[in-house]
């Protein structure tokens, strides 16, 4: 590392004759940018941890991209800068780093990160072709679909495929850490995940997302890597951290994760499966067994939900019902282990072994939930309304924290954290920050707030219906529908409406579909069999739309211009308490002497306001209103806190004039 490099001019990157401004056109000089790209600057010079919360239009990617881009180049060390969306990836790999890359004086390398499972492996594809060629059906030509373009493409990821294929599809041709030969392969020459890899390693900057991030962060723990080693890191859309590391520091089991094992190993209903080509009928005998097993255990498990959901909300005791399944997974373990050390192939070894590494990791998940093993967890049931819903067995942190700062901060000199809903008030100082850092185990970090650059108290109205039912009275979603029509027809369409329930979206739709009708204006549903991504496509095209949305759409979502121009929030932003995982994180803080609603469920309705609010303005030539149909907003003495931490703009209170 450079230690001796003070870091470029800032100021002069960013003035009005600077590299930026030359090189594209329209550029504006905004204060707020430069006061953050220099903050980047300075704590990576410098080390420690960093937090800027960046109004929409602080331009916060160019912000941090420019410092990052300079130090990495003048031997800082490699960078890892990591996001929530797919959508802001692309955005910084396909736009905004090759921008910098033919304006900027400094030569530098930046390469997408990816999961090793989104890359194909030559050698699976190859030995599952020769293996299961003559049981194919029409459904199979998928892959032949992948062996055609593997001989085309040059990056052999998942994206790059034309098409999607089935996911029992694609498992039988990817690439995996325990399933690979390295450099004993007669593929590792041309292998697209080495090939990968190899990029990552010459690359001064990565650009991933926070999963493959956490993946890594707990795998390099363990001595392994996913990837190269690098030393700052970025981490933008950062209010989601604490969610993506839940996910990996606690456990997911389900029924169809075990179907899934088990019909790859061998389908009973189809006689298909890696088990299906080789001399092994006490194994088979094992997965028929063991399948029966499963369906027997699952039962038992949805039985106990059924029997106590009311009053447990899905939140199970240790043990909760009786163990049916590890010991003959442990069986087949053994079975299939045996089997392996039995074939001279080492392709077809190999296979089985993946299997032998997969049913440890059901063995592992099981027991540990069962017995509860991990202390300071929460444990719960997700189980479906339908027969052949999945089931699933799941355990998360009731404060990762800990976790993160452990695997995180206490590793790495310098982590930037940047959002535009970071803080939870109004207030300018460092306590704004308060909450998002003790929830991801932040201690010792600096802070900075920056407006945004737009001017919101033109651009925006926001109305508030003061004389409306409490949102959880009967009354309230007929009264809320008639006011939904009023905003709409005010508006001609052109809206979000974001909800808190599927329940209370799907009631209110019920309830205006005929009315959209008759008012040409086209309802588009989350939920209603459409894609997240194929209903924006269609929000965006032309003519009178409205978009009924819940948890997803109340952030990451961008739809600049005239397309949005109403965004209505039908009720504050809180979170269910009976949700097990909640429940239990409130009864931890009211025994720590907390209170549970002022310390963590009014900051985190807060923050997801701000995400909702942040939907309508992209641009500082957008225009709209933004109606707030929860009159908790302006009746409580906790109302205050969700205006006082929007952009100041003209507020409207609604009264009914009866």
């Amino acid at each position: 590392m450079n230690k001796t490099y003070k870091g470029l001019d800032i100021q002069k990157v960013f003035a009005p004759d600077g590299d930026i401004w030359r090189s594209l056109a329209n550029f504006e000089v905004r204060p707020e940018q430069i006061q953050m790209a220099g903050a980047v600057q300075q704590v990576f010079l410098k080390g420690g941890h960093l937090a800027v919360e960046a109004g929409t239009g602080v331009g916060k990617s160019f912000a941090y991209l420019i410092p990052a881009v300079d130090l990495a180049a003048n031997g800082m060390g490699r960078i890892l800068i990591s996001t929530f969306t797919i959508t802001l990836q692309e955005q910084l790999i396909n736009k905004d780093i090759p921008f910098l890359n033919n304006c900027m004086q400094q030569e530098f390398t930046a390469v997408l990160g990816k999961g090793r499972s989104n890359y194909l492996c030559k050698r699976r594809l190859k030995f599952t072709l020769q293996r299961e060629s003559r049981l194919f059906d029409d459904k199979d030509s998928e892959l032949y679909r992948i062996q055609d373009w593997a001989e085309q493409t040059k990056d052999g990821s998942l994206s790059d495929l034309p098409f999607l294929p089935r996911s029992r599809t694609w498992d039988r041709v990817k690439s995996e850490h325990g399933n690979c030969r390295g450099r004993k392969c007669l593929h590792f020459r041309d292998c697209f995940y080495w090939a990968a890899r190899r990029r990552l390693e010459n690359a001064d900057i990565i650009v991933a997302n926070h999963a493959l991030l956490f993946s890594d962060l707990v795998l390099k723990e363990q001595g392994v890597s996913l990837l190269p080693d690098y030393k700052l890191v970025i981490i933008d859309e950062a209010h989601n951290i604490e969610h993506v590391a839940e996910d990996h520091f606690g456990i997911d089991l389900s029924n169809k994760r075990v179907k899934f094992v088990l019909d790859n190993l061998y389908n009973t209903r189809t006689h298909r499966g890696l088990l299906s080509h080789t001399n092994a009928k006490t194994a088979i005998e094992l997965v028929n067994k063991i399948g029966k097993e499963s369906a027997h255990f699952f039962r038992q498990v949805r039985d106990w939900y059924e029997q106590t959901k009311d009053e447990t909300k899905g939140r199970c005791h240790k043990n909760f019902v009786e163990d049916t399944l590890s010991g003959h997974l442990k069986d087949l373990c053994r079975e299939l282990a045996g089997l392996a050390k039995q074939k001279e192939d080492e392709d077809e070894k190999f296979e089985i072994l993946r299997f032998v590494d997969l049913s440890k990791a059901l063995i592992h998940d099981l027991e540990n939930f069962l017995s509860q093993a991990n202390e300071g967890q929460i444990y719960w049931l997700e189980v479906g309304s339908d027969k052949t819903a999945t089931i699933r067995l799941k355990s998360a942190p009731l404060d990762v924290g800990p976790e993160i700062r452990r695997c995180l901060f206490d590793k790495y000199d310098s982590v930037v954290l940047t959002s535009a809903t970071l803080c939870t008030g109004a207030t300018e100082d460092k306590s704004g920050f308060d909450f998002f850092a003790g929830r991801i185990g932040l201690d010792d970090f600096d802070a900075v707030k920056l407006g945004s650059p737009f001017d919101y108290q033109i651009q925006v109205k926001v109305y508030i219906e003061k004389d409306l039912p409490d949102p959880n009275q009967s009354g309230f979603v007929d009264v809320a529908a008639e006011v939904i029509k009023k905003y709409l027809a005010k508006t001609t369409g052109g809206a979000f409406v974001l909800f808190t329930s599927y329940v209370m979206l799907e009631e209110i739709a019920g309830r205006l579909s005929e009315w959209l009708d008759e008012n040409n204006i086209r309802l588009l549903q989350q939920g209603a069999s459409v894609d997240r991504s194929m209903l924006l496509r269609k929000f965006k095209t032309n003519g009178t739309n409205v978009l009924f949305g819940t948890d997803s759409f109340w952030q990451g979502v961008d739809v600049p211009g005239q397309a949005l121009s109403a965004v209505i929030i039908v009720r504050l932003p809180f979170a269910a308490p009976d949700q097990p995982l909640l429940a239990g994180r409130l009864e931890q803080i009211k025994e720590q002497g907390g209170s549970p609603f002022n310390d963590y469920q009014l900051p985190s309705a807060i923050i997801k306001f701000k995400q909702g609010f942040g939907r309508l303005i992209r641009s500082k030539t957008d225009s709209g209103i933004v109606a707030v149909l929860d009159s908790r907003i302006v009746n409580k003495p906790y109302g205050r806190k969700f205006l006082a931490a929007i952009p100041k703009c003209e507020v409207v209170i609604v009264k009914n004039d009866k």
